[in-house]
């Protein structure tokens, strides 16, 4: 088969309870400057029972065609049912690009498809661009250990794929006026021929903090020195209204679970304003934070890394800024009623 059979970028739309998972619509926006890039359709693959009415919120964000697969053995994901439909798909309409998020369900459905199409897949990519000439896609990602950005091409097979994590690439503001085309499609797939079932939905009931969805972040780094001075970065983040989270040497260290670990291996967050103190700076930490929308950094070396990302930086002992911050905080929610305000 040849390469210049493929056209199109295709991203997997990730649906749960007849909803949109966010991460979908992020991987639509980053699609389409793909798409637009290669001159190609951008279009999203939809599998599910009774889903086809969220077909215009997939073109309402992007999207140029909406493949639909509707089924009532694709209402919970199994790997082989959803499999069996994105393979089907591919083989008859050939993309060029393929991308996932990078969430459970994304990244075992990535695997299984690339495994049957025996092309290549570039896991957990941070950033995404096209080499106009070879018509490649650059799937780029923190490696050995984070210390370097790597940029993998897959030359010789497609579609290329890649998966995404959630909150990395930003989705394109609604348009409801964008017109698409939704093209329906059947497989013939047998309950009984499913090798797993789904017995039951248990939804996740603990009390994690969720720091995805955190408008206001201070974050620390084994700067602070020990789990003790590490405590007034709570005592801060109470007195604004914010999440606390750490890096990795921070949970390696105990001093967190890994729950609250900001990072490569840990969450990926986009808050509103994220507060870096006592942290250097490695790429595998900024890769979870970098599209934060104002970012203060707080680090007694001025030439910390983290100052390379930062909106606001502050030069200084975090042992010493950090408490007159809270301070001048104490004072403006005084004034403020008790509350601070971050609209």
């Amino acid at each position: 088969m040849s390469l210049e059979e493929y056209r199109g970028v295709w991203v997997f739309i990730e649906q749960n309870d007849g909803k949109v998972e966010g991460v979908s619509l992020e991987l639509l926006g980053a699609g389409r400057k793909l798409a637009d890039k290669l001159e190609v359709p951008l279009a999203g693959v939809l599998l599910g029972e009774e889903i086809k009415t969220l077909s215009n919120n997939v073109i309402s964000h992007g999207a140029d065609e909406v493949y639909v697969i509707d089924h009532p053995v694709l209402k919970n994901y199994r790997t082989e049912s959803y499999m069996k439909a994105v393979i089907y798909l591919a083989e008859k309409y050939k993309p060029e690009i393929f991308l996932y998020g990078a969430t459970p369900n994304g990244k075992d459905l990535a695997s299984a498809v690339a495994t049957d199409l025996s092309t290549g897949l570039t896991a957990d990519t941070t950033m995404l661009d096209i080499d106009l000439e070879n018509r490649l896609l650059e799937a780029s990602r923190p490696a050995f250990g984070g210390n370097i950005m790597a940029t993998i091409l897959c030359k010789k097979h497609r579609p290329q794929m890649a998966t995404v994590r959630p909150k990395v690439m930003k989705a394109l503001e609604v348009d409801s006026s964008r017109i698409g085309k939704i093209i329906e499609e059947k497989i013939n797939l047998n309950e009984d021929e499913m090798r797993t079932k789904v017995l039951r939905i248990v939804n996740d009931v603990t009390k994690r903090a969720n720091l995805a969805d955190a408008h206001v972040i201070v974050c620390g780094g084994k700067g602070m020195g020990d789990e003790q001075n590490f405590q007034m970065l709570y005592e801060l983040a109470e007195t604004i209204g914010a999440s606390v989270g750490g890096t990795r040497d921070v949970v390696e260290a105990g001093w967190l679970p890994h729950e609250l670990q900001i990072g490569q291996t840990g969450e990926t967050v986009t808050p509103k304003i994220y507060f870096a103190i006592a942290l250097s700076g490695a790429i595998q930490h900024v890769v979870g934070m970098k599209n934060s929308e104002f970012i203060i950094a707080i680090n007694k070396d001025p030439n910390a890394p983290i100052f390379d990302v930062a909106t606001y930086g502050i030069v200084g002992d975090a042992l010493e800024v950090v408490p007159k911050l809270i301070a001048q905080f104490k004072e403006i929610r005084s004034q403020k009623g008790g509350e601070i305000s971050y609209a």
